[in-house]
């Protein structure tokens, strides 16, 4: 039995309404836990209401009814409600908002010039907060709980810097919209900050039980504290369960997640932990719901069942994934051409892209390919996959194979460095001190550190000396629209813009979004685990590369399939008729070859066992058995 929280994390206090925030990486288990939380709440008679800013909600899915982007009442559960924040449908209603109060005073030209900033991508994020900022000021709910909690990069946004002031005075642009439409919300922004550091809010994280969640956990932990946030609570999710496990594959895998749980208790020694084990299907319903619950907050022990599994035969064949990857389609797809090839492994935390993407830029140097991999995780996983040092400019690992991590604090004094320098040789006199004013400002905007890692791949996209560039973390459709803003709205967010270098700078930016348009030259990669949240997240995300930026998805990973050797009981049977499910809707949604990965006893570190690892996927004969029982 988990330790249980103090109940009194998630109630409300007092007479005002409190507001509970989940965060987590896509697949976590965050909506399952924010739904029974939320559920629970109701239950404990209190008025709540659930709201997710999720791009792949599905509320809807776990209580079996439509949501979508309005307060709806749940069906059958007294004092609950729920809206699924639609992204889009927000940021539309953000810039119309925006808009509306100019139509009257501005030209067309002037018109056009607004809407051109309000295509920047963080009002996106902004237009999100917004609903946020709706939501805290209403007094309508006792409790609302938020699924998918504003990051610290959004808080950031609202914490513009004391000297964008004189921007707002000035009616100058900030990175999320012209000045004159934030100085209305400024106050009502302000509230929202001492809302989220003050008593009335509560932050949870969730994670699964793997080093890599939970490091991500602990960088977002610190970064909100940071921003005088603190964290409350923390939720393991998905562990095995033991009685489950009856064989040395997972007794070891589950000795490993114990130790992963163990050391957060020590880590947030000063927070509570509660866990919540792995079930043989997903969590739907409110049944279900209600036994994560009783697990959080009252101390209930789940009830899993683990009979032995009695399927026919046949009836086991058909649960059991496909886990054979067609290599000469994939491979069609990694190997360079005439010109470099640049690979993109994207997807969500905890589905193992730093791994996949490590793994195929061994296996290709293994090739004869001379490949470099780059990674722009703040994790820096990369350093614990191949067991070796990686720095901010390329290191070697193996013959034919190097690495780097894009350091963003690095990355950030580089670009100020730089851009500074282009100021006092584009500039002089009081025309060179007010320019280096203004840069001086705009480069302690969150937009400036997004700038300089963009910055810094655009570099490593030109780089020379490779057959194959590998990027482990490709740069979202988010990203990849700052290189496509108009020209004017260009002009703020890329500060080297302010010198005689921005002409120059645009080119080199289209440059690179042409190549990574090319199929010829660039491959993008979703890696994802075959379930429905990282799958539908992959899969909103490759249709905002489609539609946004004209970039195709050219393969999908899918990570974690049960191996058929191992889990002979009802428990991992049922497990693997999930899979398949989510395999063949994969394969329907993206129609592009895929890459096939199983589970392994342990994440692969090192180049043995990256090479055996890969050897496995891309079904070729120096593939090593997964585990030797003695």
């Amino acid at each position: 039995m988990s330790e249980t929280p103090s109940r009194e994390l998630v109630e409300p206090s007092g007479e005002e309404t409190e507001f509970v925030f989940f965060s987590g990486k896509g697949g976590v288990g965050k909506s399952t836990v924010s739904c029974a939380t939320a559920q629970w709440l109701a239950g404990e008679g209190y008025d709540t209401l659930l709201v997710t800013t999720d791009p792949a909600p599905n509320l809807g899915d776990i209580f079996d009814q439509s949501i979508g982007h309005s307060v709806t009442a749940i069906d059958g559960i007294e004092n609950l409600s729920a809206m699924e924040i639609d992204p889009d449908r927000a940021a539309e209603e953000y810039r119309q908002e925006t808009l509306e109060p100019m139509r009257a005073l501005l030209d067309e030209e002037q018109l056009q010039t607004v809407e051109e900033q309000l295509n920047s991508p963080c009002v996106e994020e902004i237009a999100a907060f917004d609903k946020f900022v709706e939501f805290m000021d209403e007094p309508e709910h006792d409790v609302i709980v938020f699924d998918t909690a504003p990051t610290g990069h959004t808080i950031r946004l609202m914490e513009l810097p004391s000297s964008w002031n004189a921007e707002l005075e000035e009616g100058g642009a900030t990175c999320i919209g012209p000045a004159a439409s934030m100085e209305d919300q400024k106050a009502q922004y302000e509230n929202a900050m001492e809302t989220l550091e003050g008593d009335r809010s509560s932050f949870v994280f969730v994670g699964k039980p793997e080093e890599s969640a939970i490091e991500e956990i602990e960088r977002s932990a610190g970064e909100l504290a940071d921003l005088g946030i603190g964290t409350d609570l923390l939720v393991v999710n998905g562990h095995l369960p033991e009685a489950v496990c009856e064989d040395p594959f997972f007794e070891s895998k589950r000795e490993d997640e114990q130790e992963v749980i163990e050391y957060v208790r020590e880590a947030f020694d000063d927070r509570p932990v509660a866990t919540y084990p792995l079930r043989p299907g997903e969590i739907t319903g409110s049944a279900l719901l209600a036994d994560v619950a009783a697990a959080l907050y009252e101390g209930a022990e789940p009830e899993i069942d683990v009979e032995s599994a009695t399927e026919t035969d046949a009836a086991a064949a058909a649960g059991s994934p496909d886990t054979m990857t067609d290599t000469e389609a994939v491979m069609e797809q990694l190997r360079p051409l005439e010109d470099t090839r640049y690979l993109f492994f994207t997807g969500k935390g905890g589905v193992g892209k730093s791994t996949i993407a490590a793994t195929a830029a061994t296996a290709l140097a293994g090739d004869g390919q001379e490949t470099l991999i780059v990674t722009t995780d703040p994790a820096a996983h990369l350093k614990d996959v191949f067991g070796a040092e990686v720095g901010h400019e390329p290191t070697p690992i193996t013959d034919g194979l190097d690495a780097a991590r894009i350091d963003q604090e690095k990355a950030l004094e580089e670009y100020k460095e730089r851009t500074l320098a282009q100021v006092e040789q584009s500039y002089e006199g009081d025309d060179l001190e007010e320019a280096k004013a203004q840069v001086m400002e705009e480069l302690e905007s969150p937009c400036a550190e997004e700038m300089a890692a963009l910055e810094k791949f655009v570099d490593y996209v030109e780089v020379e000396g490779y057959d194959t560039v590998v990027f482990d973390t490709a740069p979202t459709g988010h990203t990849l629209r700052l290189l496509e803003l108009p020209s004017d709205w260009k002009g703020f967010m890329d500060l080297g813009s302010l010198t005689k270098e921005a002409s120059e700078s645009g080119e080199r930016y289209d440059r690179v979004i042409e190549t990574m348009r090319d199929p010829e030259k660039s491959s993008f990669v979703f890696v994802m685990n075959p379930e429905y949240t990282p799958m539908m997240e992959a899969y909103r995300a490759a249709e905002d590369l489609r539609d946004q930026v004209g970039i195709e998805t050219s393969l999908v990973a899918v990570n974690y399939l049960l191996p058929e050797e191992y889990g002979d009981n009802a428990f991992f049977e049922s497990r693997r008729r999930q899979q398949t499910e989510y395999l063949e809707r994969i394969e329907d949604r993206f129609e592009v070859p895929m890459l096939l990965a199983p589970l392994q006893q342990e994440e692969p570190t090192g180049l043995d066992d990256l090479r055996s690892f890969g050897a496995e996927m891309l079904d070729r004969p120096e593939a090593k058995p997964q585990m030797e029982i003695q």
